[in-house]
């Protein structure tokens, strides 16, 4: 077994708290014993049905009356790299000038009117988020509140694939990684914030990802979670072609529900793992989790000395993602573990399905052209909508449109897809006022200058 203690003196010269390096350590240890999280598909079998969030309507009564029971929890520690961000993707202009953070907070501070409820938010931030995002809505109502509004999420080494030791390069903070949002556990116990909010008689959280503007508080989903004293639900919808590489629902051969996520696939199981007719259900990350059983699970990963019982994902990266050769093209291990692979720990734990209105990520510039057009709109209280039936396919080329800078140069107003179907753009273009797009366009440019469009509408 490879040594432990230079990852120890690390995560303690760095601070990081004794709950943290239990659970690292178990999770190194793991790896160092071979192993590799993997979930063979021999293991699984599909999950057939799932109770509809559309048929719960009934609930939403007794979820408005204890309303007050829920805190409202957005992971916030994203940086947008794929886009070529360094600050919270939740800072990114995304509607009529405002942010996935207005949004989200205009949100929130809707429902405690309309239902009359606390519905506090807490942002599960990382040491290059928080102050950027806390600093956004300082002076926003949002922030008054019984309970801080922002807790830290921890972090641990990455470890050299080749000899299981820790990373080392010049910029420190390259030898880092969060441990994936399977911390949101171990960093609200570590940060007091779980015994905060329990002594404030929140028993509940609604968890999802900042970037996801359709994750809304549902009231219906809340009373019917509390009627049947679930400890745990997940939020699951139709998997579509488009989803097919994302974590799907299934169930462990005669056990309970399990989620797998690509990294956990065995590379000759990968066409079931795709197969969107045997697996159904996509995990859209939006969890319902009950406070209580949180501090039992807590509670038993402290006597099992950081066992905490997720899956482990295993994910193979070069040490510096932006720049994969020269001291940056180490290969590394980071080790991470899902928040959503906790249905498998809380006995009792069920899955619901709702519809797309409650998944609207934004993890490309695609995602970012189709939401910022007037094929969304936003409604009372800051909730985004889509006008049409079947949202219009976009695929910009990556070469000119792939991070957040090259798209902000080259789109400088809105689309209109109201009409369109689909859009696919090759080449050096850029888009000014009144250009709209009806049917198929394809859009394919080659000249050594940029074309530029605007006051212009495009049929194809």
């Amino acid at each position: 077994m490879s040594d432990f203690t230079p990852f120890l003196a690390r995560m303690r010269a760095d601070g990081q708290p004794e709950l943290a390096i239990a659970v690292f350590r178990h999770y190194f240890e793991a790896l160092t014993l071979g192993a590799t999280g993997l979930m063979p598909e021999s293991e699984l079998e599909p999950v057939a049905l799932l109770p509809d969030l559309a048929e719960l309507g009934h609930f939403a009564p007794r979820g408005e009356r204890e309303l007050d029971r829920l805190a409202v929890v957005k992971l916030n520690g994203g940086l947008g790299t794929s886009m070529g961000m360094e600050r919270a993707k939740s800072l990114l202009p995304v509607k009529g000038g405002k942010r996935f953070i207005d949004l989200i907070a205009d949100q929130l501070v809707h429902l405690r009117k309309t239902l009359s409820a606390r519905l506090p938010l807490v942002l599960m931030d990382s040491f290059r988020t928080q102050r950027d995002t806390l600093d956004a809505l300082d002076g926003h109502p949002v922030l008054d509140q019984d309970v801080p509004s922002s807790f830290l999420q921890h972090r641990v080494p990455k470890v050299v694939a080749s000899d299981l030791s820790p990373a080392c390069h010049t910029d420190d903070d390259l030898n880092w990684c969060p441990p994936g949002h399977g911390d949101l556990y171990p960093a609200l116990a570590t940060s007091g914030l779980l015994d905060e909010l329990l002594a404030n008689g929140f028993t509940h959280a609604f968890v999802s990802n900042a970037d996801n503007l359709g994750a809304i508080p549902s009231p219906a989903l809340l009373g019917w979670m509390l009627e049947r004293d679930l400890p745990f639900v997940m939020e699951c919808a139709d998997r579509t072609a488009a989803d097919k590489k994302g974590g799907h629902l299934a169930r462990k051969l005669g056990g309970g529900l399990v989620l797998r996520e690509v990294a956990q696939c065995p590379d000759g199981d990968l066409d079931a793992f795709q197969d969107t007719y045997r697996h159904r259900y996509f995990n859209s990350n939006n969890l319902w989790v009950d406070l209580r059983s949180v501090r039992r699970l807590i509670d038993e990963i402290q006597k099992n000395q950081g066992a905490l019982g997720l899956p482990l994902i295993r994910n193979k990266k070069p040490l510096d993602p932006t720049n994969p050769t020269g001291d940056g093209a180490t290969v590394i291990y980071q080790l991470e573990t899902a928040m959503g692979s906790a249905i498998a720990l809380f006995e009792g734990a069920d899955a619901v399905r709702v519809g797309r209105d409650r998944f609207m990520p934004v993890k490309t510039t695609n995602d970012l052209l189709l939401m910022a057009s007037d094929v969304y709109a936003v409604t009372g209280g800051g909730q985004l909508t889509a006008i049409v039936a079947t949202l219009p396919s976009v695929d910009l080329d990556p070469r000119f449109f792939k991070t957040i800078q090259d798209f902000e140069a080259r789109i400088t107003a809105p689309l209109s897809l109201v009409s369109a179907r689909s859009l696919t753009v090759r080449g050096d273009v850029r888009f000014g006022s009144g250009v709209v797009i009806k049917g198929d366009v394809v859009i394919d440019h080659a000249g050594p200058e940029p074309l530029v469009l605007s006051d212009v509408t495009l049929e194809g």
